[in-house]
């Protein structure tokens, strides 16, 4: 005989699963006294619930395997939220183990009491409480099957009483399904397809992380239609390296080349890809969009034909099918200007490039005081990263110089919370992959805002040793709301941080850090941080004033920015007259 608490932690460990992440407590007592005597999963205690979610869906988008985080009764499960939504935007496996009160106690508004089922609905694809330990085999293994079949969140809820029951002897231990069968369209779809990408005179390929596993297919298809390919930051990780067709990303951390090719192509091809910013899409284009999930088709941008399978079976199904394009022209097109808008990025990733003078790029307020640009920090992270580092990035403008500054060459590989654009995420999702594997470098693009959000975390770097690279786009402000106010016309407001002196909070905590304020120190600092065989982080005071110019600026965004900029100043020189 055994425990539910028990079979959950053995089932799970005999599935592969090594960690479990979240805050112990009441209903979780009978689940930690398990794991205390499971060797094979370790746990992870964080500072707060939310982290623990983050860095377990980080392990699961990783891997490809079921991650696992735990809640315990009200306030403990109700702070897995946010990260739960990472991991459904992102659509990945996950386990939320959640404790309730007493079963005597459900329903009679007891202390702490909320009703996770209801609670749970939106963000998972599965939730149920477990009122009788009979049925805890079947509702574990229908919640994990249910994880991988439709890549989300299963929420399991335990009240502590049932936890610590013994389960009926003879009780079967619960097997799970985590393999599913690659789907291709049917032949009269493809044929229709292939029709329609032979007779276009020019196609462009919009290609996301869907299409990870098909490069060998994407590329092949790019060379037999001549087609530029935009990559969404996703897309990056399989897809950037040696890679003749890629043109960047398109959005607001886009780029012009990026905007031509799109612009330019008579058919869209979308190749694994949810893209969501409808503003970025090509107007009057014929679409056609392959994905695995038919449901997602068409939600994004008007579909003329669609391919519901798998990005690598449908490409290879396709390729016999398509003929070879005679002209080059249109993809030379987009490469060369990609070709010149890069290189002109590289000056801006230069310690000592004066990014005032650059007039018909950009310009830039005077950077008197020296201050370190962040493209420098992110193009010596990029210099120096091993070829298989995983990067973190926060939502923000550290994402911005991340996709412009790093390329994932080698097998790096990339996590941020892209889908659900959440702030603080870079750090969590840093401690999932580093835990998941402490040998393989892994980096982390933490905005200010980001990092001090979630700041205990830093306690749980040092207290597990993980050995996280922290790099803080210092500049004393939420970069990207700065940015949308002053491009809508508005003065900077509520924006402002005042930040204590970070590397000195993480060295308070345990970290080996260093605050780096001069920019001809940035190369041989992250060098260094780099090299460092543990945990280190990095605190960069970056320029507040460095803005990213969108790849088709318009007019109304100009003139606002211009307007602001005047309203701040003279908001500041009124500041200064008061305090006289």
């Amino acid at each position: 005989m055994t425990t539910v608490g028990k079979m959950l932690v053995q089932s799970l460990a005999d599935h592969g699963v090594t960690a479990m992440w979240g805050v112990v407590g009441d209903a979780l007592n009978p689940i930690t006294d398990a794991l205390r005597q499971e060797p094979r999963i370790r746990w992870i205690g964080v500072r707060h619930e939310e982290a623990g979610a983050f860095a377990a869906g980080a392990q699961s988008q990783l891997t490809g395997r079921i991650g696992v985080c735990m809640g315990t009764v009200g306030p403990g499960s109700l702070h897995l939220l946010n990260g739960l939504y990472d991991a459904k935007k992102s659509h990945t496996p996950m386990l939320a183990i959640c404790g309730q009160v007493p079963s005597a106690e459900m329903g009679s508004d007891y202390h702490q009491e909320v009703d996770n089922d209801a609670v749970f609905r939106d963000v998972s694809v599965f939730s149920r409480t477990i009122t009788d330990p009979a049925q805890f085999p079947y509702l574990l293994e229908l919640a994990v099957n249910a994880a991988y079949a439709r890549g989300g969140v299963a929420v399991l809820t335990l009240p502590g009483d049932v936890a610590g029951r013994d389960l009926p002897s003879g009780t079967l231990e619960p097997r799970f399904v985590s393999q599913h069968p690659p789907v291709t369209p049917a032949a009269a779809a493809l044929d229709e397809v292939a029709a329609v990408l032979n007779g276009a005179a020019t196609v462009t390929m919009l290609v996301g992380s869907g299409a990870r596993e098909a490069r060998d297919e994407v590329l092949a298809t790019a060379e037999n239609l001549a087609a530029p390919m935009v990559l969404t930051l996703k897309g990056k990780e399989a897809l950037e390296q040696d890679n003749e067709y890629q043109v960047g990303q398109t959005g607001l951390i886009g780029n012009p080349a990026a905007q031509h090719a799109l612009s330019h192509g008579d058919v869209l091809l979308m190749v694994g890809t949810d893209f969501p910013y409808r503003d970025w899409y090509p107007k009057g284009k014929t679409v056609v969009q392959i994905d695995h999930e038919g449901e997602r088709i068409g939600r994004r941008v008007h579909v003329d034909h669609a391919l519901v399978g798998d990005s690598r079976t449908t490409l290879a199904a396709l390729l016999p099918l398509l003929d070879k394009k005679p002209s080059r022209e249109h993809l030379t097109a987009s490469r060369t200007k990609y070709t010149h808008w890069h290189e002109r990025q590289r000056h801006l990733a230069e310690p000592g490039y004066d990014s005032t003078v650059v007039g018909r790029v950009r310009k830039h307020f005077d950077n008197t005081d020296r201050a370190i640009r962040p493209e420098v920090l992110a193009a010596a992270i990029d210099r120096h990263a091993d070829a298989d580092a995983v990067f973190t990035s926060d939502t923000g403008m550290s994402t911005v110089w991340l996709a412009r500054f790093v390329t994932l060459h080698g097998n790096r590989r990339l996590l941020g919370s892209y889908n659900l654009g959440s702030m603080a995420n870079a750090l969590p999702h840093a401690l999932g992959a580093a835990q998941l594997d402490p040998t393989r470098q892994t980096v982390a693009f933490c905005g200010d805002g980001g990092l001090t959000m979630l700041m205990g975390e830093l306690l749980t770097v040092a207290a597990y040793e993980l050995p996280v690279k922290i790099f803080v786009f210092d500049n004393s402000r939420l970069g990207m709301v700065k940015l949308e106010q002053e491009q809508g016309g508005i003065p900077e407001f509520g924006t402002v941080l005042k930040n204590p002196d970070l590397a000195g909070v993480a060295r308070a905590c345990g970290i080996h850090a260093v605050r780096v304020e001069d920019p001809d120190r940035v190369d041989e600092t992250v060098r260094d941080a780099l090299a460092h065989p543990g945990p280190v982080l990095l605190d960069v005071v970056t320029n507040a004033e460095e803005i990213v110019i969108p790849p088709k600026p318009t007019v109304s965004q100009a003139w606002g920015f211009a307007i602001a900029k005047i309203e701040e100043t003279l908001i500041s020189a009124h500041e200064r007259d008061e305090s006289a």
